[in-house]
């Protein structure tokens, strides 16, 4: 699954999200919509991960 992918599919992937990454919030979420910068940028601020670590675990994630 390649980003585009991740946009097509944004509701599936947001329940996957969801599990991995409980401290997420819905509007955080929603904010995101598919936008993977969007996310890595909340990952860092809810779980202070750096920003190559979230983009890693995202990748992991999809695949």
């Amino acid at each position: 699954m390649n980003m585009d992918d991740i946009k097509g599919n944004w509701t599936q992937f947001k329940g996957s999200v969801r599990k991995q990454w409980g401290k997420l919030t819905d509007d955080d979420l929603e904010e995101a919509k598919g936008n993977i910068e969007i996310l890595i940028g909340k990952l860092q601020e809810r779980y202070g991960m750096a920003r190559d670590e979230a983009k890693k675990q995202i990748e992991k994630l999809q695949s």
